[in-house]
């Protein structure tokens, strides 16, 4: 008997255009990454990283920030030109990595209208549909370090925004129309025109924007002209079975941009039109709608699904997708079957678990690796033009994996620490073939972050750590829990190599006076128990780990501040997950005190010193300490005594963040036995 299909609706194939696809699982561009060429054009790394998604059994993989417009319109610093007639040769290389798996390629066609500041910063005009003050984008320019002040507006270089002309619309039509045909020429079967999240074509859309008084503005009817006849026009020049899936912010998601009832009244207008309507939200250069389009991990799954439906009850013609925040085939599943969606569109998830489709074929769906959408794959991204994913060491790397040496001897490992990097190792050592044991000193896999699996926000980190401790349990490595390191040990295991992940201890900060009074606790023991808090509680450090406890604990209705010695709170270069954390401290009211120092710990609080006040008293119940992380190294180096090979990783080499202890789990196994 065949296998039955679990998700008989998810995967079944879906026609658009002329096109079949295999699956209604579509891949979601994420941006373009610096892969080394000079012309942008794709390398042997970048057909290794979008080729990747394909091999997993995603129907569609899409290949984003394509310039239709180099000279005007570029938005970012590495964007491909898919008007250079030159690059299709090197596209074609792509676009086969990607067919050879049956998955269509897809071109996300984009132009940046008002925000194509590196068109501008080339000496090149910028223009939008209306005239207006240079603008510099608030995210795309941000660097990392500080969690309420790096992301900001301000003046761009240059000459003003200026208003397109008729001649200037209908070349920008003709420059989107001969860009998807250069894309089909390529090799790409679809193309996704970029009409939202703040770019060209939604600012032709916006009625707070475009106020032109010809037939490109003003009312609805004028304002989606434009991407009509861009729409149109690919048809045209492609022929009508090519299709075109139209991306839109069914609402902008802030206060001065438009809302549901105006989107849905813009789909209405793409029925029949577009081959598909893709409902996506929010605007990509205004804070507090990113983290909308980009769902953050304080929102649900399938958090702008509802727009979807919306649009849905209305379009007669047009099949619909959704987009953000699904890491579930079973919700997935649903969605399709109720009739709420088409096509799931999935981003930061197949970085996450490029074989999120084929797990779900293969009924697999208890192991997928979800999303804990923490933003490392973007902040990264816009700092480094480089991708990577914080739960999966393969993305970034997907070429050298490719060519990584087979294992020539078999070693005995020990891995000692449970934790992600001491996981890892031992998953990936065990599948590499060598004989591996791994001890934890503690009764649970996990390691230290298993102190936040009760906090809502960080469920999706919990259930990362509960299925690495289940690949790790049932996956061929030897388990020995409520185990600690000793010579004996080592010599009952006679290891080959010694893989030491026992991670970092909080930094009790006995310089302050007052530190160990009883109602003064680390950042992980409230973490562990709320109840160890009073109703009033001062947070001392203004990191990660500070901050985000502030918020967890505001959520459960404490009052709480923040004290921090530096100018700014910190967000460990992660800008963007400390953009969501500043929308969240302003939210849940969590008061913040930068540039001042802790004097002392009274009874009734703190005692600090602000740089431009007067020392005060900050009452609190409950005072916390989250001043920094102390690596294990000389404990961990004692272990290298007890075998021929050693290694440090994760925390104890050096407190970073989940990706950093993942990828040094991952390569230090990886590379055992190789030479």
């Amino acid at each position: 008997m065949p296998q039955q299909n679990k998700f008989p609706h998810l995967l079944s194939p879906i026609t658009l255009g002329s096109a079949v696809f295999k699956n209604r699982i579509f891949c979601a561009p994420t941006g373009w990454q610096d892969f080394g060429d000079a012309k942008c054009y794709p390398e042997a790394n970048c057909v290794a990283y979008y080729s990747r998604k394909a091999r997993g059994g995603a129907a569609t993989v899409t290949v984003g920030e394509m310039m239709v417009d180099w000279k005007h319109g570029r938005g970012g610093p590495v964007n491909m030109p898919l008007d250079d007639p030159g690059a299709i040769g090197k596209l074609t290389l792509l676009t086969n990595g990607i067919s050879r798996y049956g998955a269509v390629a897809c071109a996300e066609l984009q132009h940046a209208g008002a925000f194509a500041d590196y068109s501008r910063d080339d000496g090149n005009k910028v223009f939008s549909p209306v005239a207006r003050a240079s603008v510099k984008g608030e995210v795309a320019h941000a660097g990392g370090g500080s969690v309420s002040d790096n992301v900001h507006g301000g003046e761009g270089a240059g000459d003003a925004v200026l208003e397109m002309t008729e001649d200037e619309i209908e070349y920008t039509i003709q420059k989107y129309a001969e860009a998807a045909l250069n894309a089909k020429k390529a090799g790409f079967g679809m193309v996704l025109v970029h009409g939202g999240h703040g770019w060209l074509m939604s600012q032709f859309l916006s009625p707070h924007i475009n106020n032109r008084r010809d037939k490109w503005g003003g009312s609805l009817e004028n304002r989606v002209r434009f991407p009509i006849a861009v729409i149109e026009r690919i048809h045209k020049l492609c022929g009508k079975g090519f299709p075109v899936d139209f991306r839109m912010s069914v609402t902008e998601a802030n206060p001065d941009g438009y809302g549901m009832d105006e989107g849905v009244a813009i789909a209405e207008k793409l029925d029949g039109i577009a081959d598909l309507i893709h409902c996506s939200a929010g605007h990509h250069e205004v804070q507090s709608a990113f983290v909308v389009t980009h769902p953050s991990m304080f929102l649900p799954d399938g958090t702008n699904l509802y727009l979807a439906e919306a649009v849905k009850k209305r379009v007669k013609n047009t099949p619909v997708a959704t987009v953000g925040a699904f890491t579930d085939p079973a919700f997935c599943e649903e969605v399709i079957a109720s009739g709420r969606a088409d096509v799931i569109y999935l981003a930061r998830e197949l970085l996450a678990d490029p074989d999120f489709a084929q797990k779900a074929i293969d009924g697999r769906e208890d192991d997928v690796t979800k999303c804990v959408r923490c933003f490392t794959c973007f902040s990264n991204l816009l700092n480094t033009s480089q991708f990577c994913c914080a739960v999966n060491p393969e993305i970034g790397e997907e070429e050298e994996i490719r060519i990584l040496p087979p294992v020539s001897r078999k070693k005995k490992v020990l891995v000692i620490g449970g934790g992600p990097a001491g996981m890892q190792a031992a998953i990936t050592a065990t599948k590499r073939g060598h004989e591996v044991t791994l001890i934890e000193k503690n009764a649970r896999l996990g390691g230290a972050l298993m102190c936040e699996e009760s906090v809502p926000f960080k469920k999706k980190t919990a259930e990362y750590l509960s299925l690495m401790a289940r690949r790790t349990k049932h996956g061929g490595t030897k388990v020995l829990t409520n185990t600690a390191f000793s010579e004996e040990l080592a010599a009952t295991e006679s290891p080959d190599v010694i893989i030491a992940a026992i991670g970092a201890a909080p930094v009790v900060p006995a310089f302050i006076p007052g530190y160990n009074r009883a109602n003064v606790y680390s950042a992980e023991q409230v973490y562990r128990d709320a109840s160890l808090s009073g109703q009033t509680a001062v947070i001392i450090g203004g990191g990660l780990v500070g901050t985000e406890l502030a918020i967890y604990l505001a959520q459960l209705g404490r009052a709480v501040t923040i004290v921090e010695a530096l100018p700014t709170l910190t967000d460990g270069g992660n800008f963007l997950h400390g953009l969501a954390l500043s929308v969240q401290l302003r939210e849940n009211k969590v008061a913040v005190r930068t540039s001042t120092r802790v004097l002392a710990i009274e009874d009734g609080g703190p005692r600090v010193s602000p740089e431009d006040g007067a020392e005060e008293l900050l009452p609190a119940d409950t005072v916390i300490y989250a001043v920094g992380q102390k690596p294990l190294q000389l404990e961990a180096i004692e272990f290298a005594k007890c075998a021929p090979e050693f290694h440090i990783i994760g925390d104890c080499s050096a407190p970073k963040n989940i990706r950093e202890a993942t990828r040094s789990g991952y390569f230090t196994a990886a590379n055992i036995g190789v030479n």
